[in-house]
Order: structure tokens, then C-alpha cells, then sequence
């Protein structure tokens, strides 16, 4: 009998070492949880041995939100838990002013996506004309990645807060307002299915896999290296927490360690090309508070889940967050005055200038060169970002909704909006770009990455979405190989 060891079943590295896999996954957030559960799904019938490695532990078996001790403070500390996250923040740009930077990299099992906002946005055609990949094969995965993630625009559906700002934006100038689409999952329980999993999270789908193909999940396990031999991979290096190092042999690999895992991989491996680690990008971020009266709406007001798409000629969206969400059990006293976070999400340029590096002294635990950051914004990010500043204040006039803190609006640290992407980008040139349209590593047969360390542009839109389609459309290119 094979008894749990845990709230999911896995076995040390030592164990995975005596094994050779077709395909190893590295990495169990939003690219390597969709990845395994695309694979398993799309090759259920065939005898092939596929492994999963994540260099974090098992903290949480859900999303946090879906457990009844979180409220919404605690899921914001747990972003912000060094025992969980990676902080990049010394800032080595060249040839520009350094900006302080929170780049941030999540080290646990599920990877960000145990405590992400669920929002789920669609890049805009404008923004995908320039990826490698179709609009139109982009919606193909789109829809299947919001089906997998239950993405509805129900959140706040008869919200007084939500319908009243909707119609205050649509009549003063910014029609095109709607609500976010988000990934929470409405199903009743019932007819014997329980849902007890609001908030989607790639465990959900690791979870899915479990049911359709068996694979080996090593957690506790830092990937150092991968391996190749004659233009092809065969495996990885990797190393216990007691930092041991064991070799683990395999035919396909997919790298889904992040924009800053991938990078720090790959570079330490000396495979990838030129571009591995350079054209990193994020959004650039404004923040500003609004003052609500509470009078203002009926007397159980709701929630505020409001977006104000880019277009063609608006290189950035809006989105309004507020009212008591999230937290079920706390008890709050009602106050006439409460505020609504808006936030606005700019499009910044890929430059090759931006980038992440091995650093030439500093080394991590593991005993391999630590990574270095070097980014800044260009002219036209910072007059993108001046534009949403202006913009921010007319959104406020719009929804008749003053700026709370004497007319603050702030522009946010890189990285602290948890975007980061563009790594190990997409694309046809391999001067330019670290993997094909396809997420293969360009020159080495069988290596892959799947996160957001492949999107070739930033866009305005949150990453997340755009990462599982993209993973899904990796791991059927993978499957149909294998067949």
C-alpha cells in the first residue's frame, strides 16, 4: 500500500536520479502546473515517464484565499515572506541612472500563483501584431486557458459600487469601461462535487493531472543546470536542500522557473544564445488611492472590480480594486469613508539593455553565481508613464471620486506589479530571442520553456492569462512529437 506522505505524493531527488524520463518539467507555477496538466492530458494513453521539480516546499495546497485563516492582509505578507520569495533589489544598470527595483521571485510549490489576483486579461491585438504566434491561434489558446481557469466577468455582477462607477466612466469619456474578467471558479456545490477552490491556482491543475497520467514530483529540489549533449538535452542537474547534487536524465526538459529562474539556468549552463537573460520587461505601474462615500451607494454597496482596456491609441489599462474582499471572517467597523486602489498598467519597451546577469562575486547557497539585475526606463516608458499619471486624475473626475493624499499619484518600483517577463523570449531570430514560437530554446533539440520569461512583448495586460495559453500551445507541440 502507498501511503500519503503528504497533502500530495513525492519522492526525493535521489529517487527521480535512478530514473530517466521522457519529460522533465522544472517548476510548478502558472507555466509548469499548465504544462504538466496539458501533457497528461494529451498523452493519458502513452507508457512515457514525465517529472515534475520544484525548488520551493509544500506551504500551501491551494490558493491562499481559499483558506478560511487567510484574509487579504495575510495573502499581501505572504507575497512579501523572504522564506517564499527571492528579492532582487539592488540595481546594477549601465549607462543610466539606477532606479530602486523590487523584482521579486516566488519559491514555492505553486510558484506566484498561490497568491496572485487573478485577474485574467487577453493581450490586445495591437500588442500581440508583434509576437511570433497568430491573433488568431492566440485565441484558439486563449479560450482554452480561461476554460481551464474559469475565467468569469461575474466577480462583482451586481456590485451597487460596480454598476454605479461603470456608468459614471461609460458617460464621462471612457466608454470602453467593463469588469474584469478574473479566474474563480462560481460552480455550485453540489450533485457530489464539492468546490472548495474559489481562487484558481496552478495546484488546481497539478491536481487535474493527478487523475489523468501518473509523473514524479520532487519538491525541496534547486535545478542548477541543464545538461545537453550533441545539440540535444539530456537532463539536468539539480540539488537537495542538504544541497546534495544529483543528476537527473531526460529526453524532453521544459524550464518553467520564471523570468528570472529560466535566465539563471540557462546562463549558468552556458546554453541559449546571446539573448538569454536581456530584453527584460514588466509594466510600469501608477498607483492613486480614491475617496468613496459610502452614503453615495445602498446600504450593502459590494465590490469595485473595474477595467479600463488599452486601445489603439493608449498604451496602458486601468483597474479599479475595491470593497471587503477576501476576507469572510474579519470584522471590520463600517466607516463613511472607504478608498478604491486604481491602478494603471503601461506597456514598457523590450530592451536589450535590460537584463539579468550572473554576478561576477556574489553566489547563493547553492554555491553558483547569484543574478544581477540591470534594468531602467527608456524615454518613451517614462512618457507612457506621464500619460497615465494625466489619465489617472481623469479617471478620478470621471467617476467623481477624489484622489485620496492631497493628489498623490505614485509611480510604483519596477517589479513590484509581479509582471516580469521577456527573459527567454519568443521569436524567429535567434540573435533576438531565446526560444521559437514554439517555446524551444533555439539550437538545442528537446529543451523548452513555458512562463512568462517567453513573452516577446509586454503588452498591457496581465501576463498570466497570455503564460497558460502559451503553455498549453508548448505542451501540445511537445505531445504531438512524442505520439
Amino acid at each position: 500500500m502507498a501511503y500519503m506522505n503528504s497533502w500530495i505524493r513525492h519522492i526525493h531527488l535521489e529517487e527521480m536520479a535512478r530514473e530517466a524520463y521522457d519529460i522533465l518539467i522544472v517548476g510548478t507555477g502558472a507555466g509548469g502546473g499548465t504544462v504538466l496538466w496539458r501533457l497528461c492530458e494529451r498523452l493519458a494513453k502513452e507508457q512515457l515517464r514525465i517529472g515534475i521539480i520544484e525548488a520551493g516546499d509544500l506551504v500551501v495546497p491551494t490558493h491562499t484565499q481559499n483558506l478560511p485563516t487567510y484574509n487579504v492582509d495575510d495573502v499581501a505578507n505572504m507575497w512579501r515572506n523572504p522564506k517564499y520569495v527571492k528579492y532582487y533589489r539592488t540595481n546594477a544598470a549601465s549607462g543610466a541612472v539606477p532606479i530602486p527595483i523590487d523584482f521579486q521571485q516566488p519559491i514555492i510549490f505553486g510558484g506566484g500563483m498561490v497568491h496572485w489576483g487573478t485577474t485574467s486579461i487577453r493581450m490586445d491585438p495591437v500588442d500581440l501584431a508583434e509576437w511570433p504566434v497568430s491573433i488568431r491561434e492566440m485565441n484558439y489558446y486563449y479560450k482554452i486557458a480561461e476554460r481551464i481557469m474559469n475565467v468569469t466577468r461575474r466577480v462583482a455582477a451586481g456590485s451597487s459600487v460596480q454598476e454605479v462607477m461603470l456608468q459614471r466612466l461609460r458617460e464621462n469619456g471612457f466608454p470602453e469601461a467593463t469588469d474584469i474578467p478574473m479566474a474563480v471558479d462560481f460552480t455550485a456545490t453540489q450533485n457530489g462535487r464539492i468546490n472548495s477552490s474559489f481562487f484558481f491556482s496552478s495546484i488546481l491543475l497539478i491536481a487535474r493531472a493527478l487523475n489523468l497520467h501518473s509523473f514524479d514530483l520532487a519538491v525541496k529540489a534547486r535545478v542548477t543546470r541543464v545538461l545537453v549533449e550533441n545539440g540535444r538535452v539530456s537532463g539536468i542537474e539539480a540539488m537537495s536542500r542538504d544541497k546534495k547534487p544529483y543528476t537527473l536524465r531526460a529526453k524532453t526538459v521544459v524550464l518553467s522557473a520564471g523570468t528570472f529562474g529560466n535566465p539563471h539556468i540557462l546562463l549558468h549552463s552556458g546554453v541559449g544564445g546571446n539573448a538569454v537573460g536581456h530584453y527584460l520587461a514588466n509594466h510600469s505601474t501608477v498607483d492613486s488611492f480614491l475617496k468613496v462615500q459610502r452614503s453615495a451607494f445602498a446600504e450593502v454597496s459590494g465590490i469595485s472590480r473595474v477595467l479600463i482596456p488599452r486601445s489603439a491609441d493608449r498604451s496602458y489599462q486601468f483597474l479599479l480594486f475595491g470593497g471587503d474582499y477576501y476576507q469572510p471572517f474579519k470584522i471590520k467597523p463600517l466607516s463613511d469613508e472607504w478608498r478604491i486602489w486604481l491602478g494603471a498598467h503601461g506597456k514598457v519597451q523590450s530592451r536589450y539593455e535590460n537584463k539579468v546577469t550572473l554576478d561576477p562575486v556574489r553566489r547563493n547557497e547553492y554555491g553558483i553565481p547569484d543574478l544581477q539585475i540591470s534594468f531602467s526606463y527608456s524615454e518613451e516608458d517614462m512618457e507612457i508613464i506621464s500619460e497615465m499619471a494625466a489619465a489617472s486624475v481623469l479617471v478620478a473626475s470621471a467617476l467623481k471620486m477624489p484622489v485620496s493624499g492631497e493628489g498623490e499619484v505614485c509611480l510604483r518600483h519596477p517589479g513590484g506589479e509581479n509582471h516580469e517577463m521577456g527573459t527567454c523570449r519568443m521569436g524567429e531570430n535567434p540573435e533576438t530571442s531565446v526560444t521559437d514560437r514554439f517555446g524551444r530554446i533555439h539550437g538545442i533539440l528537446g529543451l523548452f520553456a513555458a512562463d512568462n520569461s517567453v513573452l516577446p512583448t509586454s503588452g498591457t495586460a496581465n501576463p498570466t492569462l497570455s503564460t497558460v495559453a502559451l503553455a498549453i500551445r508548448t505542451a501540445d507541440y511537445i505531445s504531438e512529437q512524442l505520439k
